[in-house]
């Protein structure tokens, strides 16, 4: 169980074995946890760079564990702390690398191809399917429409068929929407991956590292694609997705709030984006919401602050270490 924070099966033994038996010495955990005591030893020091455990002020010489209520909140604090300081490094360089991508894509038209219009935008996204046999990888921002998911359905399903990985980003804000929360979990029976995040690269799709379609417009997909094949250009976009996997939240897990400050991601997220000048409407755009929910979010934000206004809410929430 508790692997799922980076601590090893064997340490996470003698963290259960010193909790249920505080007064063992550590030739009485190597018996009791069938280990040497020389693993014991490595167990200890793994708990101890974790906080996990202390010195026995009680037995000189000997360590004891830190209660669970304590030790594993603070140990899942600083992993949340460092997520939440990955995801504003990757946000902070999203709109430049982006922006790159389209203009080189632009630039190196010889190495690709440029579709107008979403039938033909379709019927490449159908040969990319047909074709995929390692693994299919794809942004999808903003809100998503559901005729556009329906007629995603069967190809999608070939390609799961055929044994190859399928990856899909969300914004945190469809899992508000029941048909893409449906065609997600769908994607999920099927052996796919979902993760979301509050907010996510433009619309990508790579297929195997070496093709992927990138919007002419990334505030616009439906103005038309860019098909690339430019090992550079493709080599960009899988670390910028890759980057932003490994900040978004499986599908199905909750976002908690950051226990400093209460905030949620997506509350955090848009503080700095209101931070850097953006509007409402910019904001929600990069969210997924509307102006309206950006309002009820802020209120909620200064109500916590209690700031009389958002000039004051960004005061107190530098102050606070919040942005």
């Amino acid at each position: 169980m508790l692997e799922a924070l980076g601590l090893s099966a064997r340490s996470g033994r003698v963290y259960q074995a010193m909790l249920d038996h505080p007064t063992d010495s550590v030739d009485d955990l190597a018996g009791r946890c069938d280990l040497t005591p020389g693993h014991i030893h490595d167990c200890l020091d793994e708990l101890g760079g974790l906080m996990l455990v202390r010195a026995s002020a009680e037995h000189p010489g000997r360590m004891r564990a830190v209660d669970p209520e304590v030790g594993l909140a603070d140990m899942l604090a600083r992993q949340e702390a460092e997520l939440a300081s990955r995801q504003a490094a990757l946000a902070a360089s999203r709109a430049a690398v982006t922006r790159m991508v389209a203009d080189r894509a632009e630039q190196h038209a010889a190495h690709g191809e440029r579709l107008t219009g979403l039938d033909a935008i379709h019927r490449r996204l159908e040969q990319m399917g047909r074709t995929a046999a390692v693994e299919v990888l794809s942004s999808q921002p903003g809100r998503q429409h559901a005729e556009d998911l329906d007629a995603s359905r069967p190809g999608d399903a070939a390609v799961l068929g055929r044994g190859v990985a399928v990856r899909t980003l969300y914004q945190d804000s469809t899992r508000n929407q029941p048909h893409v929360s449906g065609y997600a979990h769908w994607l999920l029976s099927q052996g796919g991956e979902v993760r979301t995040a509050p907010t996510v690269p433009q619309r990508i799709v790579l297929v195997d590292g070496r093709e992927a379609l990138v919007p002419i417009d990334p505030e616009d997909n439906r103005k038309g694609a860019l098909h690339v094949t430019e090992p550079g250009i493709l080599r960009a976009l899988l670390d910028l997705y890759e980057q932003s996997w490994n900040t978004a939240v499986p599908l199905g897990a909750t976002t908690s709030d950051d226990p400093a400050t209460g905030l949620t991601p997506t509350e955090r997220e848009l503080l700095r984006l209101l931070g850097t000048g953006l509007t409402d409407d910019a904001a929600g755009q990069r969210l997924g919401f509307s102006s309206r929910t950006v309002g009820r979010h802020m209120a909620s934000i200064m109500e916590r602050l209690n700031a009389a206004s958002r000039f004051e809410a960004g005061i107190k929430a530098a102050q606070r270490g919040w942005l």
